[in-house]
Order: structure tokens, then sequence, then C-alpha cells
């Protein structure tokens, strides 16, 4: 199995989410799942990829040339994709992912987050979203995503697009649970 993960690329933050960062790099590459990520050298992406790298785990950096020729890449990261824009990188990513785990971040973990959502909502991508939510980050967007439903912009199925999980072992327990969503789920995509 090959997971994107999506997370902040900010150092400035909170030490409990680098040591859930860390804990799931660990994880991930004890249970022999390969990790694809935005290829970045700080934040939650450089210390996810260190902690991989570190326990003999795989990962495949995908970065846009800009950010390469600005120097923000893993220097560590021997598989590295360049591709020309940020809409390639994420379409590259997802080609390549069984899964997507997103960490907290800033506006472009969200909005890599929430097109993973659209994605599986229109069936173009089926595997397991899983929302790490380390210190409670991700309450504000999950109780929108209840609003959501609950204001009818989606419906009650949809919930099951996504998964919640409190710690790192529980990603890790996510990834391997049976698929609960649907077959077909363009037959439900129009409200």
């Amino acid at each position: 199995m090959r997971i994107c993960v999506f997370a902040a690329s900010s150092s400035r933050i909170n030490k409990r989410y680098a040591d859930a960062a860390a804990e799931l790099g660990s994880l991930l590459a004890a249970t022999g799942i390969g990790v694809i990520y935005g290829g970045g050298g700080i934040g939650l992406m450089g210390i996810l990829a260190d902690a991989v790298i570190g326990n003999g785990g795989t990962v495949t950096g995908v970065i846009p040339s800009f950010m390469k020729d600005e120097g923000w890449g893993h220097s560590s990261i021997s598989d590295m994709i360049i591709t020309p824009d940020m809409g390639e990188r994420k379409r590259k990513m997802f080609s390549m992912a069984d899964a997507i785990v997103s960490l907290p971040g800033g506006i472009g973990t969200l909005e890599e987050l929430t097109e993973a959502i659209t994605l599986k909502q229109l069936g173009l991508f089926m595997g397991p979203v899983v929302i790490l939510n380390t210190l409670r980050f991700y309450d504000p967007l999950i109780l929108l995503l209840d609003n959501m439903i609950e204001g009818n912009f989606l419906r009650p199925e949809h919930k099951a697009i996504w998964s919640v999980a409190s710690s790192p072992a529980e990603v890790v327990a996510e990834l391997t649970r049976e698929n609960r969503w649907i077959d077909d789920p363009r037959r439900i995509a129009r409200i």
C-alpha cells in the first residue's frame, strides 16, 4: 500500500504536532506502507519523511519545479518527482496513492484534503481518506462538514468518505479497515 500524506510545511508549530508526524512516519515504515508526500524538507512534511527514512521505509516526494528551485525540497529523498506546477503535483500524488492521510496544516493542506474528499464524492478516488486530528486541530472542519450534511449540502452517506483518527496508531488502523464507501458514488453525488 502507498499513501499520500498532506501536511504542514511550517516549522513554527506546537511540538506535539511534530511528535505525531514522527510517530506516524515510524509506524508507516514499520508496517511497510509507502509514503508519497509533497517533497518538502521542513515542518511536518520534513519530520514525517525523516521518520519514514530513519525507520527503513520508502518515501516518494512530489514537488513543483519552482519549490525545488527555491530550495524547499527534502535533501535526503532519492525518489523526488518534479512537476511543472501545483496542479500537476496533486494529480501525480493522487494517481500514485491507495489512500490519503491529512495531518494538520495550512491552507494548502486544507485545499488538498478537501480535493481528496471531492474526488471521492465523485468516484474519482476510492481509497480511504483519513484525517489525523492531533490536538483536535480539525474539529472546526469536522463541524463544518457536519453542518454541510445537516443543511443538505452533502448527503448523510457522504460522511463515510472520510474518517477521523486521534492518534497515528488510529490512522494505521483506519488504513487497513474494510472500505465503507459505496461502489457507485456518482449515483448519490448529486443532492
